[in-house]
């Protein structure tokens, strides 16, 4: 057993943000971050494009930021939430410049960039590691802290709540108290409890649950997981973005390579094939539209023409000024062949974040006592039907200063929880074949890459949800009956979030934003905001 005051699972810009915060104010208190992989190796890493915040107030301002937000969000975003994260937004992105973050410069002032959806341009960025560069940062913070513990190759299991005490909890209780989590040890496969006073789940999305995604491999839903197995409130996990530009390789790799949506604010236009612009058919913003938006259209114009991709042409645009600002990207077209200087770059959509998740207010509280959540994993009313670009990370920074705040104020009330008794393993057996969670993993990308995309309808979500109910059967069956191993508990927890996406898409009979049906094209004059 091990106790700490705050438990931080996850260690990307969310959870680390948390822990310097906490650190910062209340160096007495305890506070451990686990990372299922090694420090580094998070969602943030992999943003490229940048974080939006006003900086310009001549040509920019907090009300434009909104305007631009509220539209993506399609009528599901809550205003007051949007307010709260444009504004308190840049001096969030202040501090982590105080804490060492580098962004682009040009003549002495920051250059900032423009992505689909913006109407100013407001994207600080980093090249084309933007992500990379703020974990890099916050990661050398974090260091300067001893009270701050990071533990690598740590695998959530699952939280701590009264259920593992002997209680029956349901949905209907309103005093789901958690207590900390049971947690595999990766090095030895030993399982053991961390009590916690407070937990923060920062455990990004689920990405993988499709066939094509920009997530990286740990990108497997556990923190949305684990709150609905602890009975918590989830919301709107229809709400699937899918960048409209990954790079297409027919070689297949696993993340699919995103081509950041700041090319397109560069000056790159989406076309056919053969050439042809035809964004002009779907959005008045052409290739700079929202990302629902985008990735229909290149959808439809696929599926048209029976073509497994469209292009993007940044042919025209200045040679020496598209390698300093994107690096990563000209180096990685290179490497398959592919001069973007000369060459049209293919693209495809790939699942890229979740709007919904733990359901949360403007704190970070979660439906279940003493736990918080940060981040992808939320569901915090910023994004609504569909994020806008480059809001993520301002959103996980904003969650983590209110998240901190209040654990700070509430903590010194708060007690650890005798009797939470220790992981049983008996009657579990070594699994005999590993084909059996292998290959139900591939089941699950095929049925939502198939019948969950980016287009939907009534017998497709009926049948995956078929199908995903007995993959479910059968990986709880393994789960009962064999020893545990963080193959089997992200296979476990990609079905539950699978399940839920089917569920809320088929709950939800309008189109709107990221969710559209061909049964339901319109959008109802209701706002349904489906929670389970």
């Amino acid at each position: 057993m091990e106790r700490t005051d705050v438990l931080i699972i996850g260690a990307g810009v969310a959870g680390l943000t948390t822990a310097i915060k906490l650190a910062e104010r209340r160096s007495d208190l305890s506070i451990t971050v686990i990372t299922k992989a090694k420090i580094g190796e998070s969602n943030t890493k992999y943003a490229q494009g940048g974080v939006a915040a006003v900086w310009d107030h001549q040509t920019d301002s907090y009300e434009k930021h909104i305007a631009d937000t509220l539209d993506a969000g399609d009528g599901l975003c809550d205003e007051e939430i949007v307010r709260m994260m444009i504004t308190e937004g840049p001096a969030r992105v202040k501090e982590i410049i105080e804490w060492g973050t580098r962004f682009d410069k040009h003549n002495g002032r920051y250059d900032l960039g423009r992505e689909g959806g913006h109407s100013e341009d407001r994207i600080l960025h980093y090249k084309d590691l933007t992500g990379w560069e703020i974990q890099r940062a916050l990661i050398e913070k974090t260091k300067s802290f001893e009270s701050i513990s990071v533990r690598d190759q740590i695998y959530a299991i699952d939280l701590l709540t009264q259920h593992h005490l002997g209680y029956s909890v349901t949905r209907a209780n309103d005093d789901i108290t958690c207590y900390g989590a049971y947690v595999m040890d990766k090095s030895n496969n030993d399982i053991q409890k961390i009590e916690a006073k407070v937990v923060v789940l920062a455990t990004g999305g689920a990405g993988q649950i499709y066939r094509s995604t920009t997530n990286p491999l740990i990108a497997t839903g556990d923190g949305i997981a684990m709150v609905y197995r602890a009975k918590g409130r989830i919301e709107n996990m229809e709400f699937v973005q899918f960048h409209p530009t990954a790079l297409y390789n027919p070689a297949g790799e696993n993340p699919d390579f995103l081509i950041s949506e700041a090319v397109r604010g560069f000056g790159g236009i989406l076309k056919t094939r053969d050439g042809k612009e035809f964004m002009h058919k779907y959005d008045d913003r052409l290739s700079l539209a929202p990302r629902d938006i985008v990735a229909r259209a290149i959808d439809n114009e696929m599926k048209i023409r029976g073509e497994d991709y469209v292009v993007l042409d940044c042919q025209h645009l200045d040679k020496d000024a598209f390698i300093r600002h994107f690096p990563t990207i000209y180096n990685k077209c290179l490497s398959v062949g592919i001069d973007a200087m000369k060459d049209f770059i293919p693209v495809v959509p790939a699942c890229h974040y979740f709007c919904g998740g733990v359901k949360v207010d403007q704190d970070g509280k979660t439906s279940v006592h003493h736990l918080f959540a940060g981040g992808e994993c939320t569901s915090s009313g910023l994004h609504g039907a569909n994020r806008l670009a480059s809001n993520s990370l301002l959103e996980g920074l904003v969650h983590a200063d209110h998240i901190a705040r209040v654990i700070r104020e509430e903590i010194d009330d708060i007690e650890y929880r005798e009797g939470i008794p220790d992981w049983d393993a008996m009657g579990t057996t070594d699994p005999k074949e590993m084909v059996l969670i292998t290959q139900s993993w591939k089941e699950l990308k095929e049925i939502m890459s198939s019948y969950v995309g980016i287009v939907r309808n009534n017998v497709r979500l009926k049948r995956a949800l078929t199908r995903l109910n007995l993959l479910y059967e059968e990986t709880e069956d393994l789960y009962r009956t064999t020893t545990l191993s963080p193959q089997l508990f992200e296979l476990r927890n990609l079905i539950t979030n699978g399940n839920l996406v089917t569920r809320f898409a088929s709950m939800r009979r309008e189109s709107r934003g990221l969710h559209f049906t061909t049964d339901f094209p319109d959008k109802q004059d209701f706002l349904d905001v489906t929670v389970l």
